[in-house]
């Protein structure tokens, strides 16, 4: 008798992103069920695909209600994840699901289902959910077949995660700095401007204040609304100001006259006045960092505020003055943004700029999601030998432009897709430069407060990979290729619990050691339990 097994399929909000993202998933579920089909086991899904909408997805947390009212809470249940998706569409189902569960996503680059799978896998281990997860090129390679099998013969799935450590004895200098950089934060205390909390279902992005305010970090619940309405007392010679600075620092806008494809100066201009209003609240506030969630709301009313979170995240930047007293705002320092407010990155972003800075070192960080990554042998531009997992790291705002090689002549400004952004807009795109990296996660499991962290680098990809990985994915983003030291691609599948990662650049790999070295000190020293991810990082 064949092993019954019932699917669901999470999806956006947006509706243009479903139909886009729905042939994807159909395909996805098509070669899950045959491959199930083979290990004896039969896939039914809970609901039928929606023909006048056009695509089988879950739209909504009650249309989750709705569903899983009506499956077994025993059966094996899987979720299957092609493109980005909202997690609370169906975790009050998953939570209440008895049965074994699985998570399981198709190893592509041209949609954010990789994203969306470390997305709900990491939201279910914040909600302490047991669940298994498996991703698969094709779903007919051994790693994901053995996978499936165990999860269909036993109800779970275990992966190798032998690529993290505890932490070891750490060196003196660096450790003292950590410990004493922790130790002000936790007496002096810092403020996080929220702009609305809970991005795009991101439940795994909030930090319950329960934990976060131990940290020395609170949270300041600001409204996109008053963002909006700060924008309005923006000046046009203000923002014109903005615009000029970057023209002048050699930025390179892509303009056109068509508001609805292309990127237009007042598009820009809005830009500029949203970057300028949120400086000011940020100073109204004492914010230490501030994060816009702009999917859902602000969507509606203006373009992108990816641009925005670039600019605030480089030290170099458009001066931002006060109303009244005509006093330069945050001068000579980045105001770290952390991108559609996920807050465990608020958190990693307010320490590795405090720790960069004591270092002497370039302080800019951003959040990126991992996207999609595959195996490269041969050579980089700058002579570096490959044979490594290459990951494409790429969000759509919030990379600094410091993480480019010559900056803001580095950088080009295109609209973003009409389908997420109605209003337009654009972000800094650019190919992060090669160098050294420390990565890091901070994440919620077990009612506290963890971090992943490790070395790596980023990689000069010959240039006809670094233009097929934007043509298969997003060509108007940012983008970071980077090899994790010790971490491959089924490592850090099984263990990430998070969308995001955090990055920030070292002069060199020793420099990079001490910085990783002095944030894990500074870590524990505020309450977080730390995990060390790879190897060759001077600590293992």
């Amino acid at each position: 008798m064949a092993i019954p097994v019932t699917l669901v399929s999470s999806g956006d909000l947006r509706p243009a992103a479903n139909s886009s993202t729905w042939p994807m998933q159909a395909a996805l579920e098509r070669d899950f069920t045959r491959a199930a089909a083979g290990l004896g086991a039969e896939v039914t899904r809970a609901f039928p695909v929606d023909e006048k909408l056009g695509h089988g997805l879950i739209t909504s947390q009650k249309m989750g209600m709705d569903i899983f009212r009506t499956i077994d809470p025993d059966v094996p249940l899987v979720v299957a994840i092609a493109g980005w998706q909202y997690t609370h569409h169906v975790m009050a189902g998953l939570l209440s699901h008895r049965g074994p569960i699985l998570t399981v996503g198709n190893w592509d680059g041209k949609f954010p289902g990789l994203v969306g799978l470390l997305n709900l896998n990491g939201s279910l281990v914040k909600a302490g959910k047991a669940f298994s997860t498996i991703w698969s090129l094709d779903f007919t390679d051994d790693f994901f077949l053995n996978g499936l099998r165990s999860w269909l013969e036993t109800g779970k799935i275990d992966h190798d995660l032998s690529h993290v450590h505890d932490v070891a004895e750490l060196p003196a200098e660096p450790a003292a700095l950590g410990r004493k950089l922790g130790e002000e934060l936790k007496q002096d205390k810092a403020i996080i401007g929220v702009f609305d909390e809970g991005c795009m279902g991101m439940f795994n992005a909030i930090v319950p204040d329960h934990l976060l305010h131990p940290t020395g970090i609170f949270k300041e619940r600001l409204s996109q609304s008053a963002l909006y309405a700060a924008m309005q007392t923006v000046t046009t010679e203000e923002a014109q100001a903005v615009r000029t600075w970057l023209d002048d620092a050699g930025l390179t806008f892509v303009i056109g006259t068509d508001p609805v494809n292309d990127l237009t100066d007042d598009q820009v201009l809005d830009q500029c006045r949203m970057y300028i209003a949120a400086v000011r609240i940020g100073n109204d506030y004492g914010c230490d960092a501030v994060g816009i969630q702009y999917q859902q709301g602000l969507k509606d009313l203006t373009p992108a505020s990816d641009l925005v979170e670039g600019l605030l995240n480089n030290v170099s930047r458009p001066p931002v003055y006060h109303v009244e007293t005509g006093e330069e705002l945050y001068p000579g320092a980045a105001i770290p943004h952390f991108n559609e407010v996920d807050e465990c990155a608020a958190i990693d972003a307010l320490m590795t700029n405090r720790i960069w800075t004591a270092l002497g070192f370039e302080p800019e960080t951003t959040l990126h999601d991992v996207r999609w990554g595959e195996h490269v042998t041969g050579v980089d531009r700058t002579g570096r030998e490959l044979d490594d997992f290459v990951w494409l790291f790429m969000i759509s705002g919030a990379v600094p432009v410091n993480h480019f090689a010559d900056g803001y002549k580095s950088a080009r400004v295109e609209r973003q897709p009409p389908m997420f952004f109605r209003f337009g807009g654009g972000t800094l795109k650019g190919e992060s430069k090669p160098g050294e990296i420390v990565w890091s996660r901070v994440f919620v499991e077990d009612d506290a407060l963890h971090m992943d962290i490790g070395r790596g680098a980023a990689v000069a990809l010959p240039q006809d990979q670094v233009e097929m990985r934007w043509e298969t994915t997003d060509p108007t983003w940012p983008q970071m290729n980077a090899i994790l030291y010790g971490v491959d691609r089924d490592h850090m599948m099984a263990r990430h619990r998070a969308n995001h990662l955090q990055v920030a650049y070292a002069p060199d790999g020793e420099s990079a050691n001490q910085a990783l070295a002095a944030k894990i000190a500074m870590a524990q020293e505020i309450g977080i339990n730390v995990h060390l991810c790879g190897t060759d990082n001077g600590l293992i």
